[in-house]
């Protein structure tokens, strides 16, 4: 296949979509123009301006670095249409109404490139419609792009072809979408509001009736539709709040004004809700008008009551039986929820055998393939598995019996019954529509494996469906070592990998013995050592839990011996003689910075979060994190015009004492914890390939570690400047006596101690320091309220 090279994009639309595709294309390093309409007063990009000023304003923010939204190029189509002709691809995103698009198709005709792609930002307009305005030559390169919101964090995006689409460049463009900008694509038939909007608002609406039947409030539906159900924390009405009432509202008239009883059997469940008719009404559109089923008043949140049309205190729970019942295996799980007494186990399998169903019925006439709902669904909507992946694991024959004898009983949302091939054929042979195979597809009545791209090799372990076969991480390759705490393995003989499997991938002890062992493995048979866990997090630091019981027997040296240990695998990793390369996804706290910052070079998938947070438990950075922060104000200082040592000590000191985390890679790069050669690997399924490719480039370069070098410190007067701000800080009432204490340790270590500015210093003299402080620290009385606060609660205690 021909490579796509996307060089420059066009964002048409700086609505509350548009804005945040332009953004996102900014974190992958894709220049962007982003058009609206002329302003009607003061400067002509007024309106693009505007929209880019609300990006940094925004929670959580599109971009990576708020400063980048200087990156996006603003234009208007009165003076800037010539722009579009050095545009690779041109994402329309303005408002879903079809006689504007189609308007704008016109305009833009003459001035797009003869290769470029084009695409509607849709939600559920036809895209075949959609394309009879384009000229004759653009129609095989036209195609809808369904982005999420919000589009930088939701994985989901939808392509979605038309008759005349080339095949070549829906492929083209779903490899872009894939490794250029981190997404998981599916490809959706054009058919009102697509794959996981059709069914997920069509699951939201019957369970909005569910919750009218079985008389449930708000607060107690997302606590029973939340993480307890395997599905995102918000639950179903925080969700709607979160994606904007009257955008929901949208999206339900999109399957009203384009379906009907006869194209689809469920639409009498398509009338939008009574109560969501209310919020509208009042101007209550949910969280971006402050209030919508919800109301945050001061620290408390409150509900809205339906029958009173006030808001009264919220926070009810779900019956705690329900959370066990939940915690059961499916076939178990199902069982007992459909044969509750109570109305709150009567809701759960309501809403969940309505979602069978639909997606059931529907199958056929939205999607190729099982697979592209269960993706869907688990990428657009935050659910753990999708309705058949569940339906599949709980025994589909029993599941469907089960559906079909509440279609029978009339207590199913519609009447339509199971299509054939549910109950006969071969999905009833395989036991679902998930197998080695490949997952059903009813039009062709075969299973069919994934698509095969290239850019798909570059997933070595992709996210699978229950039931699907593929490779998984936990034991692919050659293990070399394998125990409680890491596993030592290869895919190729040629890069070693090194997995931490305890809790949160916390570092304990047995961690760093595994790691100390990894390097040895590397360096006598390999060409570089990767560290890789699977999934999320990278590491969430120290595992202090472990460390307590030691503490409680031998004292304060078990607790300096641990740190010690830590001390001296970072700086085995450091000078290792073959390149150890951090491959980061999510959260790189603490002791898995340490082990970040260590490593000869990181890969980070963009949304990483990396800091140095142990302040949060009364304590200091223990395994040369404070040594880091010395020794980079040094070497940046090296290199910079300005040689105020103590400008870049302070950079550093700020980021441990404020336990500063960077809210993607990019934010982290700007915080020290990554460097600019280091690599930000949008999707995330992609990050072990990058890594290994990165330790095999750096080994066949000739890697050589860096040398052992002292370098200077900004000494006791560095730390008295720095302390005197502290002082005012304390008591101005910013921070406590003991963040005080805390803070001026942090600061000791950073200077060098007691010593002249300039003193030339070693990595083991400032971790010393740094133990020390550590040790100091663990005893103090303050502190251990902190540690036990945070194991007890999970949430940092200030004291």
């Amino acid at each position: 296949m021909s490579r796509f090279l996307v060089k420059k994009v066009a964002v048409l639309g700086a609505g509350v979509m548009g804005a945040q595709i332009a953004a996102h294309l900014v974190n992958v390093k894709v220049p962007v123009v982003l058009f609206d309409l002329p302003a009607k007063e003061g400067p002509k990009n007024g309106i693009v301006s505007k929209a880019i000023e609300g990006l940094k304003k925004l929670k959580p923010s599109p971009l990576g670095v708020v400063d980048d939204a200087s990156l996006i190029v603003q234009a208007n189509y009165e003076e800037h249409m010539e722009q579009l002709k050095d545009c690779d691809l041109i994402i329309e995103a303005i408002a879903e109404r079809m006689d504007w698009k189609l308007d704008l198709y016109k305009k833009i005709a003459p001035f797009i490139a003869p290769h470029a792609i084009v695409a509607s930002n849709t939600s559920g307009l036809s895209i075949t419609k959609l394309s009879e305005a384009l000229l004759e030559e653009i129609k095989p390169r036209f195609c809808g792009i369904h982005f999420f919101n919000p589009p930088r964090y939701m994985y989901l995006v939808e392509l979605i072809s038309t008759p005349t689409t080339q095949p070549l460049v829906l492929d083209q463009l779903e490899t872009f979408v894939t490794s250029g900008l981190g997404k998981g694509v599916v490809r959706a038939k054009d058919t009102p509001n697509f794959i996981a909007n059709r069914v997920g608002i069509a699951g939201m609406l019957g369970t909005m009736r569910e919750v009218e039947k079985f008389g449930l409030s708000f607060d107690v539906v997302d606590d029973l539709t939340g993480k307890k159900l395997g599905r995102a924390s918000s639950g179903t009405f925080r969700t709607a709040d979160v994606v904007g009432l009257d955008t929901m509202a949208h999206v339900i008239k999109t399957l009203q004004d384009n379906l009907d009883e006869k194209s689809d059997p469920f639409y009498p469940s398509f009338g939008t809700p009574d109560v969501l008719k209310t919020l509208l009404e009042m101007g209550n559109l949910g969280q971006k008008s402050k209030a919508g089923f919800y109301k945050k008043v001061g620290r408390d949140v409150l509900r809205f009551d339906a029958a009173s049309k006030e808001y009264v205190p919220g926070g009810e729970k779900a019956d705690e039986v329900y959370g066990r019942m939940l915690k059961k295996p499916a076939g178990e799980r199902l069982k007992l929820l459909r044969e509750s007494s109570g109305p709150q186990g009567q809701f759960l399998w309501a809403i969940l055998r309505n979602g069978f169903h639909y997606a059931a019925v529907h199958l056929a006439s939205i999607a190729e393939t099982a697979r592209d709902v269960d993706q869907a669904l688990r990428w657009g909507f935050g659910m753990q598995q999708g309705p058949f992946e569940l339906w599949q694991e709980a025994g589909w024959l029993q599941v469907a019996q089960w559906i079909n004898e509440d279609i029978e009983a009339g207590k199913t949302l519609s009447k339509a019954p199971l299509p054939a091939w549910v109950t006969k054929g071969p999905v009833a042979d395989a036991g679902g529509v998930h197998t080695a195979e490949g997952s059903w597809n009813p039009t062709s009545g075969k299973f069919e494996p994934r698509r095969v791209l290239p850019v798909y090799q570059r997933q070595i372990f992709p996210e699978l469906l229950r039931g699907e076969a593929g490779p998984k991480f936990e034991t692919a390759g050659k293990t070399l070592h394998e125990d409680d705490a890491i596993r030592l393995w290869t895919l190729d003989d040629e890069i070693l990998i090194a997995s931490i499997k305890t809790k949160m991938h916390a570092i304990s002890p047995e961690v760093c013995e595994g790691l100390m062992q990894a390097v040895d493995l590397a360096e006598k048979d390999y060409q570089g050592l990767v560290v890789w866990s699977g999934d999320e997090p990278f590491s969430v630091g120290a595992d202090l839990q472990a460390m307590l019981p030691a503490f409680m027997v031998v004292g304060v040296s078990a607790i300096d011996d641990a740190e010690g240990f830590m001390q001296q695998t970072m700086l085995r990793l450091r000078y290792a003689t073959v390149p150890v390369v951090s491959a980061i996804r999510g959260m790189a706290l603490g002791g898995g910075c340490e082990l970040a910052v260590y490593s000869a070079k990181r890969v980070a998938a963009m949304e990483s979060y990396i800091g140095l947070v142990e302040v949060g438990v009364g304590l200091v950075p223990g395994a040369g994190g404070l040594t880091y922060i010395a020794r980079r104000a040094a070497e940046n200082a090296a290199t910079s015009t300005d040689k105020d040592l103590l400008k870049f000590v302070t950079e550093g000191f700020t980021a441990a004492a404020m336990a500063k985390v960077g809210t993607s890679a990019l934010e982290s790069r700007k915080l020290g914890f990554l460097l600019d050669d280091d690599i930000v690997v949008p999707n995330k399924d992609e990050l072990l390939y990058v890594a290994v490719q990165q330790a095999k480039a750096m080994y066949d370069v000739g890697y050589r570690p860096p040398h052992k070098r002292l370098f200077p410190v900004a000494g006791r007067n560095g730390k008295a400047t720095i302390q005197g701000q502290l002082v005012n800080m304390r008591d101005g009432g910013f921070i406590s006596s003991h963040d005080f204490h805390i803070a001026s340790l942090i600061a000791g270590v950073v200077t060098g101690g007691d010593v002249e500015a300039n003193t030339m210093v070693t990595e083991e003299y400032l971790m010393t320091l740094e133990r020390h402080a550590f040790c100091a620290l663990v005893q103090h009385p303050k502190t251990q309220e902190r540690i036990l606060g945070m194991l007890n609660t999970g949430k940092p205690l200030r004291n």
